[in-house]
């Protein structure tokens, strides 16, 4: 599994989660197109899944189902 700063321009800043390059919460639009052209379905699950948990760590404040929202459920 390659690392958070393998990502283009558009990765995230530690600890907001925000984009670098657009501001959005991360993984914007552009993040999400680059994760899923790399990683097939199920390695790609596993991969955000390890996001998830590293944002929890970093945003203890942000309820469960928005960040279960923002880097989960989007993979289906």
């Amino acid at each position: 599994m390659t690392g958070i700063g393998d990502q283009t321009e558009h990765s995230p800043a530690r600890p907001s989660w925000d984009c670098l390059s657009c501001g959005r919460p991360w993984p914007c639009d552009p993040a999400r197109e680059e994760l899923a052209r790399g990683n097939g379905r199920v390695d790609l699950a596993v991969r955000m899944w390890d996001y998830l948990e590293e944002a929890a760590r970093d945003m203890p404040q942000a309820p469960a189902s928005e960040l279960f929202d923002r880097f989960l459920r989007w993979t289906d």
